[in-house]
C-alpha cells in the first residue's frame, strides 16, 4: 500500500491529543483577557500573558506531530493512495465547510459589534456581509475560517503527504531507516530545535503567522515538518524509545526555557522597550521550550499513558466537535458579558463553565443526529475514533 506495516494504536498519543485540545480551549478563553488582541475581549491584563506563554510555543506543534502519527496509521488502512486522500478530504473538508458557513460567522459578527460598532443584526450580517468577500469596516475580512485554519492546514499537509507517497511509494525500508538514524537518539531532540531556531531567528525574525494558508510561510516551516516528523515517528521504535528515556531532561530544559521567556515578558511586556538583542533571546527560548516540551510530553505518553481507559473512546471522539464549536461559544458569551460589567473573576468562571457545557451539548446532540455527524467531524456510524 502506501506506508508499510500497520501502525498500532498509541493510547498515550490519544491522551496527548485530548489534553492538547483541552489546553487550546483554555488558551482561547485566556485570549479574552490577554493584551495581544482577540475577536472579543473583556480586559487586557499584561500578567495573563505569563501563563499563556507556558503552552504557546508547543501546543499546536504537538497537535501536528500527533496528527502526523495518525495520518500514517490511517494511510496503511486504505487500499490505495487515492482512497486515502478521498477519505481524509471528506473527513476534514466537510466539517471545515460547515464551520465556515455556520460556526464562524457569529464570531465575525460579534467582533464587528464589540470593536467597530457594527449596527446590523446577525441575520443582516449573514445575509448581506458574510459572503461579500471584502473587508467589513476596512478591517475584518469575510468570509474567514478563524480558528478552523488548523483543519485547513491539516488537509493541505495530508494531501502533500499523499502526493509524496504517490511519487515515492511505500514509506519504509531505507526511508524509515534514514529517519531512525537521523532522529533516533539525540537527533530527535536536538535537530528539530536547531531548525526552529533557524526559522524563528534567521528565516522569519519577528514574523507572525497569518493563518491564510497561501502566504503563511512561517507556519508552514514549523507545522509541516512537525507533521512529517510524526509520520516518521509512527514507524520508529527508536525515536519513541529515546523520548521515553529522555523525557525528564527534555522537561527540565523546557521549563528553564519557559522561565527565560516568562521573565522577559514580565520585565518588558510584549518586549516593549527591551534592550537590543533580547528579542532574539526571547525567540530562542521559545523555540527550545517548544520542541523540548513536545519531546517530554511524547516521552511521558510513551512511558506512562499508553494504556486504555473507558473514557478514552468518548473523549477521543468528542475532541473534534469540541474544537469546532468552542471558540464560537467563548466569543458569544464574552460579548454578552461585556454588557454586564461583572468582576473579571466571575467572567472567567462563567466562560469556562459555559464553554465546557456548550461543547458537551454540541457533541452529545450532534452524535445522536445521523445527518449532523459528518458535519461535526464524526463517523456516520458509532465508530468512536478520532477523525483528525
Amino acid at each position: 500500500m502506501t506506508a508499510a506495516a500497520p501502525i498500532p494504536r498509541h493510547y498515550g498519543l490519544d491522551w496527548l491529543r485530548i489534553g492538547a485540545f483541552a489546553i487550546l480551549i483554555l488558551y482561547h478563553i485566556g485570549m479574552v483577557f490577554v493584551p495581544w488582541g482577540f475577536h472579543v475581549q473583556l480586559a487586557r491584563l499584561p500578567w495573563v500573558a505569563i501563563p499563556m506563554l507556558a503552552s504557546n510555543p508547543w501546543r499546536l506543534m504537538l497537535l501536528f506531530v500527533v496528527s502526523g502519527y495518525a495520518t500514517r496509521a490511517l494511510a496503511v488502512r486504505h487500499p490505495s493512495i487515492a482512497s486515502f486522500a478521498r477519505g481524509r478530504s471528506i473527513r476534514l473538508l466537510v466539517p471545515l465547510a460547515f464551520g465556515i458557513a455556520v460556526l464562524v460567522p457569529p464570531q465575525i459578527w460579534a467582533e464587528l459589534v464589540s470593536k467597530y460598532g457594527y449596527p446590523g443584526s446577525y441575520a443582516t450580517f449573514w445575509l448581506h456581509d458574510w459572503l461579500s468577500f471584502r473587508l467589513i469596516g476596512g478591517v475584518v475580512p469575510t468570509p474567514a475560517w478563524n480558528h478552523l485554519w488548523f483543519v485547513a492546514y491539516l488537509w493541505a499537509y495530508t494531501m502533500a503527504v499523499a502526493m509524496l507517497l504517490a511519487v515515492g511509494g511505500r514509506f519504509g525500508g531505507r526511508a524509515q531507516g534514514l529517519f531512525d538514524r537521523v532522529f533516533g537518539g539525540w537527533g530527535g531532540a536536538v535537530l528539530p530545535v536547531l531548525w526552529l531556531l533557524l526559522v524563528d531567528i534567521r528565516l522569519f525574525p519577528g514574523g507572525l503567522e497569518t493563518h491564510g494558508l497561501i502566504d503563511d510561510w512561517l507556519a508552514h516551516a514549523i507545522y509541516f515538518p512537525a507533521l512529517l516528523f510524526g509520520f516518521g515517528m509512527a514507524g520508529s521504535e527508536r525515536v519513541l524509545g529515546s523520548f521515553r528515556r529522555g523525557w525528564i531532561v527534555a522537561a527540565a530544559i523546557a521549563l528553564a526555557s519557559y522561565a527565560v521567556a516568562a521573565a522577559l515578558e514580565w520585565r518588558w511586556p510584549g518586549l516593549a522597550g527591551a534592550p537590543a538583542g533580547l528579542g532574539t533571546v526571547f525567540a530562542g527560548a521559545r523555540a527550545v521550550q517548544g520542541w523540548m516540551a513536545v519531546v517530554a510530553l511524547i516521552g511521558l505518553a510513551e512511558r506512562f499513558w499508553n494504556r486504555d481507559h473507558p473514557w478514552r473512546r468518548t473523549l477521543t471522539e468528542a475532541v473534534f466537535p469540541f474544537y469546532l464549536i468552542h471558540q464560537t461559544i467563548i466569543i458569544l458569551v464574552a460579548l454578552g458579558l461585556r454588557r454586564l460589567g461583572w468582576p473579571l473573576a466571575v467572567d472567567a468562571a462563567i466562560l469556562v463553565a459555559a464553554t465546557v457545557a456548550g461543547c458537551w451539548a454540541f457533541y452529545l446532540v450532534g452524535r445522536k443526529l445521523r445527518w449532523l455527524r459528518p458535519l461535526i467531524g464524526l463517523r456516520p456510524g458509532d465508530g468512536g475514533k478520532a477523525t483528525i
